[in-house]
């Protein structure tokens, strides 16, 4: 199937997502990227499979403005190998060499995945319906994950999208990238997120924070085995407040931290619960990180940094309705419009928000304290 090229601009915007927690304010109109100082910002990357195709579309936005300098990078799982890729094609090629890398690896993902049974029903390509629920290969992985572990299936070994990286990356490179990176694994014999920092990330690395228990064996690294950074963090952002001088992250979302109605099926019921599992150590750390900057003195040195600090999201109402299971949809149709909705929320974001970036946080994390 032939590449569908990044679009120069997105298409017209859908209505706002909600942001959770929500903005703290309504920003000024945005003023011409001419007239604006240059901002140093990070990017905190969530985790979500193909659904990271969505961020994919955020960072090729952000990536066009030359205003927008980005320091450093946490992500977790898609969000890891997002930030990798990101990060690798920058330092080859700057801005247009991180675009071009970013758009190059998830079309071999989609490539990698066009011989797989995990495919829609044909009920749901004539409904244009992205979900795999009706998948026989789907339903019939989605059974034997809940009565046999990866140990137990010949084929619940290698992730494929190791080959993938392995060839689309310099992991050299990568070790002295002047973007920073911060990809999270957890350890499962100390049940601890680990932080893995350029000069140690590898395609194992990259593996572990994208290693789903129940699809894929636990990734070994230094003697410990790794599952999914998304238990431990998803993503971690108290390194990217430690080790960085930007005063702005932006928050890339893709799991919904709200969902309307009660989940009342088994499949419902379970993937709801992956949500708020996922989301859980991210709302702690947001929760702590206001609790410290509600008592850090801007006046004195060691405290400054917290004081200052600025919190922003990016997100769409859309992957709400998404339904789990197209989180293993890889169809080229379906990841760039992914990316399409990506590059319509940051440009909307940018918008609305854009000149609060450096000035004052857009997502109101005070409301964590609240304990509601």
């Amino acid at each position: 199937m032939a590449r569908s090229p990044s679009p120069k601009r997105p298409p017209t915007p859908a209505d706002p997502a909600p942001a959770v927690p929500t903005p703290e304010s309504k920003a000024p109109a945005r003023t011409e990227p001419a007239a604006r100082e240059r901002r140093l910002i990070d990017l905190a990357l969530q985790g979500g499979g193909s659904h990271g195709a969505f961020t994919w579309g955020v960072l090729d936005c952000l990536l066009e403005e030359p205003w927008i300098e980005i320091e450093a990078i946490s992500g977790t799982s898609a969000g890891a190998m997002n930030a990798a890729v990101l990060a690798d094609g920058h330092a080859k090629g700057g801005a247009e060499g991180a675009r071009a890398a970013l758009e190059s690896f998830w079309h071999a993902v989609s490539q990698a995945a066009a011989m797989s049974p995990l495919k829609r029903g044909p009920l749901d390509v004539l409904l244009d319906r992205w979900t795999l629920d009706n998948s026989p290969a789907y339903v019939a992985m989605d059974v034997m994950t809940r009565l046999f572990s990866p140990y137990d299936m010949p084929f619940g070994g290698k992730n494929p999208l190791a080959d993938i990286l392995a060839a689309q990356l310099d992991f050299d490179r990568l070790a002295t990238a002047p973007i920073k990176l911060f990809i999270t694994a957890t350890n499962v014999r100390t049940g601890r997120g680990r932080v893995f920092r350029n000069a140690e990330i590898s395609p194992d690395v990259l593996m572990a924070s994208a290693c789903l228990p129940q699809m894929f064996q636990a990734v070994e690294i230094e003697g410990d085995p790794y599952w999914d950074g998304g238990f431990a963090g998803n993503p971690t952002i108290m390194p990217l407040i430690d080790e960085c001088l930007s005063d702005d992250t932006i928050l890339v979302g893709i799991n919904p931290v709200e969902r309307p109605g009660t989940p009342r099926s088994a499949r419902d019921i379970l993937n709801r619960l992956n949500e708020v599992s996922f989301n859980a150590v991210l709302l702690k750390e947001l929760q702590m990180m206001a609790l410290l900057r509600k008592g850090a003195d801007p006046a004195k040195a060691e405290t400054a940094h917290w004081a200052a600090m600025r919190i922003h999201l990016v997100q769409s109402r859309m992957l709400t309705g998404l339904g789990a299971s197209s989180k293993l949809n890889a169809e080229w149709p379906f990841l760039t419009m992914l990316r399409d909705e990506g590059r319509r929320a940051a440009s909307e974001f940018l918008a609305s928000h854009g000149d609060d970036l450096g000035k004052r946080s857009t997502l109101d994390i005070d409301r964590l304290l609240d304990g509601h």
